[in-house]
C-alpha cells in the first residue's frame, strides 16, 4: 500500500499543479477562478500528505490515505466539476471535505500507534 499513497501523492501533486495553471490562464469568473486556485492549493497540500502516509505506511495510514483520496475526489473534483464543468454537485464538495477531515484523524492516530498496527 505505501507506494500507491506515494503514487496517488504524486499525482494528485501533478493534477494540483495543473489546475492551478487552469485557474490562472482560463479565461472565467474571478470567483470561479478563486475556488478552482484554492481547490488547487488543497489538492497540492493533500498531495504531501499522501506522500507521508507513503513513507510512513502501516494500518492507520492507509486509513486516512484512503479517507485523503476520497475526500480529495469529493472536494476538489466536486469545486472543478462546478466551475469548470458546469456541473450540479449539490453536497459533493462538503462531503469529500468531512472525508478530508476525517483523513487528518486518521493520520493523527497513526503518530500515536506502532507502524503495522
Amino acid at each position: 500500500m505505501d507506494r500507491i499513497w506515494f503514487g496517488l501523492g504524486a499525482l494528485a501533486g501533478l493534477g494540483g499543479v495543473a489546475m492551478a495553471a487552469v485557474a490562472a490562464h482560463l479565461k472565467m469568473d474571478p470567483a470561479a477562478a478563486l475556488a478552482v486556485r484554492d481547490a488547487a492549493l488543497a489538492q497540492g497540500t493533500h498531495a504531501i500528505v499522501l506522500l507521508v502516509c507513503g513513507v510512513r505506511g502501516g494500518r492507520w495510514c492507509n486509513f486516512a490515505g484512503t479517507f485523503f483520496v476520497l475526500g480529495l475526489l469529493g472536494f476538489c473534483g466536486g469545486i472543478y466539476g462546478k466551475h469548470l464543468g458546469g456541473w450540479p454537485v449539490g453536497s459533493v464538495a462538503p462531503f469529500g471535505g468531512v472525508m478530508l477531515m476525517i483523513g487528518w484523524l486518521m493520520l493523527l492516530l497513526a503518530a500515536f500507534k506502532k507502524r503495522g498496527r
